[in-house]
């Protein structure tokens, strides 16, 4: 399964480069987070609640993130299983400036095998984009709470 996404955000690309990349964003950010842990530089282990219609999990995951290209590109990698199925994937994350905000393009591949490959490749894209838009506007909420209190405590 391919799946493209793409997020403005109201900051610039620095500062998101920055957060985006952050343990407590991520963990605030990652719908379905029960747990977020960093095992060792840029790697997670995550247990994640997955609800998409009437599929419903736990998956443990391991997350690794992968600089590529400083301030505009790196790739993520996922391996996890749950009862119903077992998923691994990628994705590229490429961040660049636009208009004094920064402009994400995700692209993503992912194989699902399981039950959860049953419910069929048309549900889980379109649960997969919802989840996506919805990281990334916590993402970006997270990182807005952040340099809200990095803020108040510098004054």
């Amino acid at each position: 399964m391919k799946i493209e996404h793409e997020y403005t955000f109201g900051l610039p690309r620095n500062i998101v480069w920055k957060y985006i990349k952050d343990e407590k964003v991520l963990r605030n950010a990652i719908p379905g987070c029960k747990s977020f842990i960093e095992t060792s530089k840029g790697v997670y282990q995550a247990e994640l609640e997955i609800k998409m219609g009437p599929i419903q999990d736990l998956f443990t995951l391991e997350i690794r993130l992968e600089e590529k290209k400083s301030a505009s590109l790196y790739r993520l990698h996922v391996k996890g299983t749950g009862n119903i199925g077992e998923i691994a994937g990628k994705a590229d994350l490429y961040i660049k400036d636009f208009e004094r905000a920064a402009k994400l393009h995700c692209q993503a591949e992912a194989e699902v095998t399981g039950a959860i490959a049953i419910a069929g490749q048309r549900f889980l894209e379109s649960g997969a984009n919802k989840n996506m838009e919805t990281f990334f506007q916590k993402v970006e909420k997270e990182i807005k709470r952040t340099l809200y209190y990095v803020k108040r405590r510098s004054r």
